[in-house]
């Protein structure tokens, strides 16, 4: 794995468990499949894909809540995006925020592709410097790139959700390193999920689904 290359990788469900999870979760759709195809037979690892798991819970996230609006930070090849706008009432729609040019690329070819509705807008560049320039509210946010900045992410986009509105973050327990951290990434992880433990304007599950997932909802 990508994120974790020549360190040990602490499998946080037990592989055989987790097939059976994914055997018995639906599938993604046949769109869906193809942008995980494309990305695979143009980049070396796709390790960063959130993967079924996590991508049928933002759907069916955004069923239950009704979420119209929603902003996700770290695109990668837009695996996420797609998987959410699928389950977007006709009248939602994404933006999306990535900083690296090569994932730029191919999510902007994904999304010609196969975001047939155009409910996905791509913003290029770096989202510590644009969460000034959204004036609008969301009402689902997907923390999902640069993990070394989640609790700055936390701190300026929670103001961005409305009351009632949920925030998901990936890879919050970062293959169980943020139990003992070492290095930055998880530092920073242990620290934001403090963070969001001690805060009192918001109610919070870490679930230990795939790397991790929180989800948290504002009252």
């Amino acid at each position: 794995m990508k994120k974790h290359r020549h360190k040990p990788i602490v499998q946080i469900t037990a592989e055989e468990i987790e097939q059976y999870a994914l055997a018995m979760t639906t599938e993604e759709s046949h769109q869906v499949q193809e942008l995980v195809a494309s990305s695979a037979a143009k980049l070396d690892y796709i390790d960063m894909l959130s993967g079924n798991l996590v991508g049928q819970l933002l759907r069916l996230l955004i069923k239950v809540s009704g979420a119209k609006r929603v902003l996700e930070i770290g695109t990668f090849t837009g695996y996420s995006a797609l998987m959410m706008a699928e389950a977007l009432p006709e009248d939602g729609e994404i933006t999306t925020i990535e900083m690296n040019i090569r994932y730029q690329e191919l999510a902007e070819q994904h999304f010609d592709e196969f975001d047939s509705n155009g409910k996905i807008s791509l913003i290029k560049g770096n989202a510590r410097e644009i969460v000034g320039e959204l004036d609008e509210y969301f009402d689902l946010v997907y923390l999902d790139g640069d993990k070394i900045s989640y609790p700055f992410y936390f701190e300026q986009y929670v103001n961005k959700l409305k009351e009632g509105g949920l925030m998901v973050i990936d890879n919050a327990l970062w293959n169980g390193t943020v139990l003992e951290p070492e290095d930055q990434k998880a530092e920073a992880l242990h620290r934001f999920n403090k963070q969001v433990a001690d805060d009192d304007r918001v109610e919070q599950v870490l679930l230990a689904v795939s790397d991790g997932v929180t989800i948290i909802r504002k009252k």
